[in-house]
């Protein structure tokens, strides 16, 4: 069971909003985190609170960044043997020191139900009547949160921070310039074997791995391997499997444990990802939390211990190794 509402109640006090550290070199701030690079070969990111959906940041939520940043810390792990990452260390509960890479340009969005609540989900691309997404051919007859004959990718182009991401066909993409066809098919297959694995991980722990989304990068010695996070209920559509087949025959949503909560409370209050944001009650924000945390703690399969201590100063203790071959402080 997750901690009780109190603990997030706690963590709304302390927000991990942004940060803003000197001494570990250029910053890039990304939608939930953000990223130092000291010039040691390694990159330095903080998972923020933050959180973002249709392409905007939308607030926070409490004690996010520490489930998200201790989920894809699991998963690492639980899929070096099939696929390299840049995982190094983590040495606060907020961050993640890895290999610097140059990331490649694509996300690789893998999919198994016909699902989503967005414009450009692929729900609402086949409720308008489209039988292809993203070069992928779908059948005839299906309804709202159903299977899909198989997993497919769907590579999504990476807009600037404030633009839209756009779904793309694989040869649309490589028509794009942007990246080598060698370069897609390698991170292609390192996606579908991740997928697999975590749909196998995920259900033997009662939970159905929906969709999810693959950052890449290259080593400096040319390695395609996984950045950023993996599988966590920021990146990935987790349903609970044992009420699934009930709930859609019900005509109702499957039971959610990720950031769907938060969409589908905007969507009920007129937000689609255009326009001001509302303003998310703490209450929503907090069983928000509270979701996040009981996917992570199933997943990872222990309860998760959560620092309320203000962050900041927390993170700059933590981080002040990586600051004193420069000769500054963080």
């Amino acid at each position: 069971m997750p901690p009780p509402a109190d603990v997030f109640r706690e963590g709304l006090a302390h927000p991990l909003d942004r940060t803003d550290l000197t001494g570990l070199g250029p910053k890039y701030e990304g939608k939930v985190r953000d990223c130092y690079l000291p010039g040691n070969g390694k990159r330095i990111l903080i998972t923020t609170d933050r959180i973002s959906a249709f392409d905007r940041v939308l607030g926070t939520l409490p004690l996010k960044g520490q489930i998200l940043n201790r989920v894809a810390a699991f998963w690492f792990e639980a899929t070096k043997d099939i696929a390299d990452n840049h995982l190094l260390e983590v040495p606060d509960p907020n961050v993640t020191v890895g290999i610097e890479c140059v990331p490649l340009p694509v996300e690789l969005v893998m999919r198994s139900y016909l699902t989503g609540v967005t414009s450009t989900s692929i729900w609402t691309h086949y409720a308008e009547g489209k039988r292809t997404f993203a070069g992928h051919a779908l059948p005839d007859g299906m309804k709202k949160n159903a299977r899909l004959p198989a997993p497919i990718l769907t590579p999504s182009t990476k807009a600037q921070k404030g633009g839209h991401d756009i779904t793309v066909s694989k040869s649309e993409l490589l028509a794009m310039g942007e990246i080598t066809e060698a370069d897609f098919e390698a991170a292609a297959a390192i996606a579908h074997r991740l997928f697999q694995r975590g749909q196998e991980l995920s259900l033997a722990r009662g939970l159905i791995l929906v969709d999810t989304k693959y950052e890449m990068g290259k080593t400096p010695d040319g390695r395609i391997v996984v950045i950023d996070e993996i599988h966590t209920p920021d990146s990935s559509r987790y349903w609970k499997a044992e009420s699934y087949a009930a709930r859609v025959e019900a005509g109702q949503e499957p039971e959610s444990f990720d950031k769907e909560y938060v969409r589908r409370w905007l969507a009920d209050v007129g937000f689609k990802g255009d326009g001001p944001i509302p303003p998310i009650p703490d209450e929503i924000r907090i069983e928000a939390s509270r979701r996040y945390c009981e996917a992570a703690e199933t997943i990872v399969g222990a309860p998760l211990v959560f620092d309320t201590t203000p962050p900041i100063a927390r993170i700059e203790r933590a981080l002040s190794k990586y600051a004193s071959h420069r000769g500054d402080k963080v």
